[in-house]
């Protein structure tokens, strides 16, 4: 799992805490800055550590851009929060890069580039649950035959608060992931032309379960419009993702800390 992805992670949870929440009345920036412990790559026994920097800015229409995400449109009633949006995939390097996923372990794999990814997110709330789901969809990129497929992903989630109080509040979010062929096949196969550049032997991979996992966020305000988030992200590789040749280590934990500002 990616910065990227870890706070989009940390975002979802932080739904839990303002599930009630209205379209805001005025314009909301949100500056962040944290640092990230995860794995090389999904499946890497390598770990690295990375900064985390973002933003966002929210219209009192909605219409919000937002580093993590990308441009979208957004809404949260009493109940239901949706988003759609416009954004970037994920990325990964056969070399190792402070500041990029991937490992020299990779080499002749090849570069998963980022390319256009469309995305649709909802959440409702159930009283005291909070049911998610998010679908995205990364175009084609031409340049990489092996790697370029277009792909989809597709994360449910249920959530709840375990607690809130003096100290902040502590949120917690069961999730499964899955992915069509072209995305199990980018991430986790190796095609006959990637085994011969690489120390992998070829692996066709199917659609279906990705990982299963859990996320715990603590959240501890600072002052009015300062907030300090903690994330925990555990996740275990299901068959189609796990038997991979690349897959070194099935069960794959992150952990990231970002402070928050909001004005």
């Amino acid at each position: 799992m990616s910065p990227k992805n870890l706070c989009l992670s940390l975002t979802s949870l932080c739904l839990l805490a303002g599930a009630d929440a209205a379209l805001a009345e005025d314009w909301t920036y949100t500056l962040k800055a944290g640092v990230a412990n995860l794995p090389r790559y999904s499946g890497s026994d390598e770990r690295m550590t990375a900064p985390v920097f973002g933003g966002a800015i929210v219209s009192p229409w909605g219409i919000f851009l937002d580093t993590d995400k990308g441009l979208g449109w957004g809404y949260e009633g009493n109940a239901l929060s949706f988003s759609a949006y416009v954004g970037a995939s994920a990325s990964r390097k056969d070399k190792n890069e402070s500041m990029h996923l991937g490992s020299k372990r990779l080499k002749g794999m090849g570069e998963i580039k980022s390319r256009p990814q469309l995305g649709v997110s909802a959440h409702y709330n159930l009283g005291g649950a909070i049911v998610g789901a998010t679908l995205e969809h990364a175009l084609k990129e031409d340049d990489h035959k092996d790697s370029g497929k277009a792909f989809t992903h597709l994360e449910l989630s249920l959530g709840t608060t375990l607690y809130e109080g003096r100290y902040g509040s502590v949120d917690a979010s069961i999730n499964s992931h899955f992915g069509d062929r072209d995305y199990l096949q980018t991430w986790y196969g190796v095609t006959t032309g990637q085994a011969a550049r690489s120390r992998f032997k070829a692996y066709k991979a199917g659609a279906g379960n990705i990982s299963n996992g859990l996320n715990l966020v603590w959240s501890l305000p600072i002052s009015e419009h300062t907030e300090f988030s903690t994330l925990l992200d555990v996740q275990y590789l299901a068959d189609e993702a796990g038997k991979s040749p690349i897959v070194e280590r099935r069960l794959q934990t992150s952990v990231m800390g970002v402070l928050e500002y909001t004005f």
